[in-house]
């Protein structure tokens, strides 16, 4: 690592040496600032938590998006540990419980695309190549804000991950595949649809929503395996992920069993997804 990155990133590299109980600590204070003073985008929450469990009580749903708020701040602050956190600690504190799949997946000559989303911690899903012989690869969305690109992908190349930008994914998953490279790569499927992508629509926590058609035809192009990281929380700061297996010859389209896998992950623990982000703001009727 380049002394100049070193540098470069310096106030996030101190902030990371904290331990874990300082950094929750610091987390409980952002909740405090985000949720009791800015109330950040808490309209925004409030109305997805009311679409998505209307068999709840307004007291309920409360009580979940202090929850979510809480975690939200957590995992904030637990990604600025990519930059230190020892290997041996981040394989304790983000385990999966099927790796096998992945080894029997890579002997049989297998590349896969792992379809995640914005649960759990999933920034800490880079560490991966810890655990697997795949070469790693993740897509991104470039920020506006040049130096927070570069730290965001500094974070997430540290363990052997190569972060490629999604509108160059496809060329690269698919000269990966002539090549017969075996990757892993790692897309995040939640974000809602630009208005002139590919769309898929199904019924999702109770609402009418367009999914991004990409990772299933890019998997099927490329003849790759899709898997869902069915993620949990044990305890804070800890994680288990479940690969789950998205048949690719189903009657069902892929996509499709992504959501319905997503859904009921987010129904286990509510406080896990992103709820502030404006997901339903594509209306079939556009």
């Amino acid at each position: 690592m380049s002394v100049v990155k070193r540098l470069k990133f310096a106030p996030f590299y101190l902030f990371s040496l904290l331990p874990f109980w300082i950094i929750f600590g610091l987390a409980e204070i952002a909740y405090l600032i985000l949720y009791k003073l800015i109330q950040y985008r808490k309209k925004i929450v409030f109305q997805n938590f009311k679409n998505s469990f209307p068999d709840k009580s307004e007291d309920e749903i409360n009580i979940e998006i202090k929850k979510f708020y809480r975690h939200f701040c957590q995992v904030f602050l637990e990604s600025v540990k990519l930059l230190t956190i020892h290997p041996k600690k981040i394989k304790k504190r983000f385990c999966f419980k099927n790796i096998e799949l992945l080894d029997e997946l890579y002997n049989n000559d297998k590349s896969i695309i792992l379809y995640g989303a914005h649960l759990g911690n999933w920034e800490w899903m880079t560490s991966l190549p810890l655990q697997t012989k795949y070469k790693m690869y993740s897509f991104y969305q470039k920020q506006s804000n040049a130096y927070f690109n570069d730290f965001m992908i500094h974070a997430r190349e540290r363990f052997g991950n190569l972060c490629i930008e999604s509108q160059s994914g496809f060329k690269t998953l698919l000269n990966n595949s002539k090549q017969k490279k075996l990757t892993l790569t790692y897309v995040v499927g939640d974000q809602s649809p630009m208005s002139n992508s590919s769309m898929h629509w199904t019924n999702f926590l109770n609402q009418d929503t367009a999914f991004l058609v990409g990772a299933d035809r890019m998997a099927k192009k490329c003849n790759q395996q899709l898997l869902y990281p069915f993620t949990t929380q044990t305890v804070k700061g800890n994680y288990e992920i479940e690969f789950k297996i998205i048949p690719m010859d189903s009657d069902i389209e892929p996509i499709k069993i992504y959501a319905e896998l997503l859904e009921k992950n987010i129904q286990t623990q509510p406080e896990l997804w992103l709820w502030s982000h404006r997901r339903w703001k594509r209306k079939r009727n556009e």
